[in-house]
């Protein structure tokens, strides 16, 4: 999938503010026809992850519905309250549709508007819950995430940039993060790869 810089790109406050104050947003798949507006590529408001007490791992806004820290803090606190004790998978709160996943003594969650296409954010959220069990090697959970966070956000970058959807697969996620790590410096879990490489031809060495 092409990064899609060549496409009309809105200002990401305009949506939010526009939804605040009641206004029709420029996000797709709101029902009317293509024709009266331009299709929004500032789909995703924020992605964050939290523990299972309500605490932030890592946190992502792309647009200045939550502009502070202490607003961000609170926001997640009453999302976690909402649907940290429910079966669902979506959840509308403050005039925002968010899907969410738990994984172990994980909460993970992409927000977007109230106009945003539902499957949209959930294929966002089923590709970095993917792309997170391949770089923690399926285990999704708070100690994994905790000693991989430079990975974490590599992947999250990967999918969304800015707000902007970029990439919905994992495999190509993991290529690029892959990609990217090699590129610049070696990661815990290629130093363990390098090394356990080492390991190998000391033993066949041996073995001569």
């Amino acid at each position: 999938m092409q990064r899609p810089e060549a496409w009309p790109r809105p200002h990401p406050g305009e949506g939010a503010a526009a939804a605040q104050a009641g206004g029709p947003t420029s996000s797709a798949g709101a029902g009317e026809p293509s024709g009266l507006r331009e299709p929004s590529l500032y789909t995703i408001k924020a992605v964050f992850i939290l523990d299972n007490d309500g605490r932030r791992l890592l946190a992502k806004y792309y647009d200045d519905t939550f502009p502070s820290m202490k607003e961000q803090m609170v926001f997640e606190k009453n999302v976690f309250n909402k649907t940290s004790r429910t079966e669902s998978e979506i959840a509308f709160f403050g005039g925002m549709t968010i899907v969410y996943k738990s994984s172990i003594d994980l909460f993970l969650y992409v927000v977007g508007s109230s106009h945003e296409n539902e499957l949209m954010l959930m294929s966002v959220l089923t590709c970095l819950f993917e792309s997170l069990s391949h770089i923690l090697r399926k285990n999704v959970e708070k100690r994994w995430l905790l000693e991989n966070m430079d990975g974490a956000f590599l992947v999250l970058d990967e999918i969304v940039d800015g707000g902007v959807i970029l990439e919905s697969d994992p495999q190509q996620v993991i290529q690029k993060v892959n990609f990217r790590a090699d590129d610049s410096s070696l990661t815990e879990q290629s130093v363990t790869q390098v090394l356990q490489s080492a390991k190998e031809q000391i033993k066949w060495s041996l073995l001569k």
